[in-house]
């Protein structure tokens, strides 16, 4: 699988290791930055990420930032971006098979490298679970929000 990989200067050690794991497990990794621990903003990467998706040069996203807030917050401003952040390995692979997320958000200061790993297989290995209708269901309505304000027809709705 391609997946795409970025954190700011606070997320930089664990993306470092992260990038390495996932790249020994098989998976294409392109690395976005940071690229050292220099004072950096996080939108800029969750951009980098997002963007990598829409271009469709990666499956999915990591991101990485100190408590994970700054960046999911960034990221899920992009059409089409469902990040979740996870600090345990059920979220990480519930949020995949139920609501199809497609970026999953790390806190470098909330979790260890071991956790983080033992998280970010839990995310790699699921899937959506689109046999069952209630997922699509929700997935929909999700996208239809996104849909109604990209669109400016959400100030017309109740």
């Amino acid at each position: 699988m391609k997946i795409a990989i970025a954190s700011d200067h606070a997320g930089f050690e664990l993306k470092q290791d992260l990038r390495s794991y996932v790249a020994q497990l098989g998976h294409q990794v392109s690395d976005l930055g940071a690229f050292n621990t220099e004072p950096s903003d996080y939108p800029d990467f969750a951009e980098l990420v997002g963007r990598a998706l829409h271009a469709k040069k990666a499956e999915r996203g990591i991101l990485i930032c100190g408590s994970g807030v700054g960046v999911s917050v960034a990221a899920n401003k992009m059409p089409g971006i469902r990040a979740g952040m996870c600090h345990d390995t059920y979220s990480a692979h519930q949020g995949v098979e139920h609501d199809d997320m497609n970026v999953l958000v790390i806190g470098s200061r909330i979790v260890g490298v071991a956790l983080a790993r033992d998280i970010v297989i839990s995310y790699l290995n699921a899937h959506f679970q689109g046999k069952e209708e209630r997922f699509v269901r929700r997935l929909n309505k999700v996208k239809a929000i996104e849909e109604r304000f990209m669109s400016g027809s959400w100030e017309s709705q109740p």
